[in-house]
């Protein structure tokens, strides 16, 4: 039976990619990470025994898991509930985890972390569809606390240089259009995230950023609301903030609530 402490591999994987899920950190041994180098969506690697020396983390809860939920995750989480943050650690831990065929990321292609343990990416400014929701994305499932940044699409390149980040959506980088995929696409395929919620909302993506609105009736919705941002806002990281909720809220209807209908009830008494 697991301890109050303890949160199990199915509670979690519900509240990753929602603006619920915990801080994650991630304290296996060098050596079995080095096994299996891939991370639980959105989780930080720690020092179990250095958590005083992690850069100021996000407000709200914790969840540490380490390779089997024994003594490197429950002391790291008794350590910070010590320090005053709510801290769980993971039922089973990493193994338990990838034996229930859950998702992972796979870290080849990521950016290296900056000194606040931050990963930075790089676009296009002025973003409409991909660029919302590849950042989206990256803050969901890969890195909560991810940099982005917006330039002229001249000086994605150099800037992705000068800052050691990822450039994405713009011509000739990994992260972008490849024959009929767009950019979110891509990044689902190669960070392996395939899950069936994502695997829909990547189709709706697809349809709106590539004008092929026949393949989702929900494409142009998310076309006219995308446009919509952006003509509402002039700082490109306001959108995102508002274009983080239109893509929340997608992607709870892609995971729980497709086969629900809506209608208007008029309230009328039946005829007797």
């Amino acid at each position: 039976m697991p301890a109050p402490n303890a949160i199990s591999v199915d509670k979690l994987a519900r509240i990753i990619g929602t603006p619920r899920a915990p801080v994650i950190l991630d304290v296996r041994s060098e050596t079995d990470f080095a096994a299996d180098p891939s991370l639980v969506p959105g989780a930080i690697r720690a020092d179990d025994r250095a958590l005083a020396d992690l850069p100021a983390l996000p407000p709200g809860p914790v969840l540490v898991l380490c390779q089997a939920g024994h003594r490197r995750s429950q002391g790291a989480a008794a350590w910070l509930r010590a320090e005053g943050r709510q801290a769980e650690y993971l039922d089973g831990g990493f193994v338990a985890w990838r034996e229930a065929g859950l998702p992972l990321i796979q870290t080849d292609h990521l950016p290296p972390r900056d000194g606040q343990g931050r990963t930075v990416w790089v676009t296009r400014a002025r973003p409409k569809i991909d660029r919302i929701a590849c950042p989206w994305l990256i803050r969901r499932f890969v890195d909560p606390r991810a940099v982005i940044l917006f330039v002229a699409p001249s000086e994605v390149s150099g800037v992705a240089e000068r800052h050691e980040a990822a450039p994405f959506d713009i011509e000739d980088v990994f992260f972008s259009h490849r024959g009929d995929l767009c950019s979110f696409d891509v990044m689902l395929a190669e960070l392996g995230l395939s899950v069936p919620a994502l695997d829909r909302l990547a189709v709706i993506v697809r349809a709106a950023d590539t004008a092929r609105l026949d393949l989702a009736p929900e494409a142009a919705g998310l076309l006219a609301v995308s446009l919509g941002l952006s003509r509402m806002y002039a700082d490109d990281l306001e959108q995102l903030e508002a274009g983080m909720l239109v893509y929340d809220a997608l992607y709870r209807w892609a995971r729980d609530a497709t086969g629900e209908t809506h209608n208007w009830p008029t309230n009328k008494p039946r005829a007797e």
